[in-house]
Order: C-alpha cells, then sequence, then structure tokens
C-alpha cells in the first residue's frame, strides 16, 4: 500500500498511523526487517523521518501496534462482560471475540507474528507488551475475585492465561490448518478444565471441542 507523497515537509495528506503500519510491513515482507531503515519507511509514505517518530518511537514499535489495540479491547471487553460467566469461561470468551480475524486480515497477522518471533530485535521488545496483556487479564481475575492484581492467584491467572495463548499462536503459526480461534479455545478451553479429563484427540487443532 502507498500513500501519496507531498513536495513539502512534514505529514502528507491522508498519511495515518495505520497506513506507515502497512508501509512498513511492506518493506519488511520484501527487504526483511534488519535491512529496512526508518528513513525507508518513511520516505515510501512521503514524510520525514523525524515525523515518523511522531507515530512511532522505534522501527519495531510499528509491529506491535496492533498488539496494544489487542490489550485495550480485552480491557474494554472485561470491563462490561456478565458477571454470571465463570471467570476462566469469561477469560476463554474475550480473548477469542478480540482474535476474531477476517479472513483477508490473516496473512497481515501472519507476516506479523512471524517476524516478531524470528527477528531478535523483535523478541528483546516482546517483554513489556506481553506485561501488559498479561496484566490486563490479571486485573480482571482480582476483580472477580475480590483480590489486589499484584496477589497470587490473578497473577497466576494472567501468566497461565498468557502461556496459553501464546503456545496457540505458535502452533497456529507453524500449523495454520484452522483459524487461529480454534486453536485458542482450544489452549484456553484446556486451562479452563485444569488440563484434566481431557477428551481423546484433544491435542489435535482439526478435533471438536
Amino acid at each position: 500500500m502507498t500513500v501519496q507523497g507531498s513536495t513539502g515537509r512534514g505529514r502528507p495528506r491522508g498519511t495515518t498511523k495505520r497506513e506507515l503500519e502497512l508501509i512498513a510491513m511492506r518493506l519488511f515482507s520484501a527487504h526483511g526487517f534488519d535491512n529496512t531503515t526508518v528513513e525507508e519507511i518513511a520516505a515510501a509514505a512521503g514524510i520525514s523521518g523525524r515525523t515518523f517518530f511522531r507515530y512511532f518511537p522505534t522501527k519495531a514499535e510499528v509491529l506491535w501496534a496492533q498488539f496494544d489495540d489487542e490489550i485495550a479491547a480485552l480491557e474494554d471487553a472485561f470491563a462490561t462482560i456478565g458477571a454470571d460467566l465463570p471467570m476462566m469461561a469469561a477469560v476463554r470468551r474475550v480473548v477469542l471475540d478480540a482474535n476474531a480475524y477476517r479472513a483477508e486480515d490473516v496473512p497481515e497477522l501472519r507476516t506479523r507474528m512471524r517476524l516478531i518471533a524470528t527477528v531478535p530485535a523483535l523478541a528483546a521488545t516482546a517483554g513489556a507488551h506481553y506485561d501488559a496483556w498479561e496484566r490486563a487479564v490479571s486485573a480482571f481475575a482480582a476483580r472477580r475475585l475480590g483480590a489486589a492484581e499484584n496477589d497470587l492467584i490473578p497473577l497466576a491467572v494472567g501468566r497461565t492465561t498468557l502461556a496459553a495463548a501464546r503456545a496457540a499462536f505458535d502452533a497456529w503459526l507453524a500449523r495454520a490448518d484452522a483459524d487461529l480461534t480454534v486453536y485458542l479455545d482450544r489452549a484456553l478451553s484446556a486451562l479452563e478444565r485444569g488440563f484434566a479429563e481431557l477428551p481423546s484427540g484433544f491435542g489435535d487443532s482439526t478435533a471438536g471441542v
């Protein structure tokens, strides 16, 4: 995707954070993350390097923008989900809803996830983003339990949910024989059951839940 350039300096008409993200993804895919500079991304968007940094603090943060939007979606959903749904069932529903991607968005998602998983410079930036995702779940668990977010069980809920979700992401990225939500549903259903009394074939992503 390209953005119309401008002969002047600064942000040209029509340039948005999302458009910069798509341009960067295209360049990363074509030339590799390490071989793509901020200046090249900015030039493709018709803006200056200084303007790029008004949108993203670093080149790596371009690939985390959608993930951070997911965290905000989790927080909003947790704030409104009904109290009648058991805690872990509510966690599973909210995570599935936040990851219900349209078919046309899947190639971009897979490209982003593959880059994050394979580029050392990107893996090094993951901690803060994963911590924020985990905290969104822990905060919900704390409210349900009437506990502090840093109490043992809310922390355990957040961390085990993140681990199960990351396992689902990794398996989906490797196999992609079903929708991402199928993988997430199976991993989080197993977590919800305490990984006990799982039906035969439950570990197969193509089997029914």
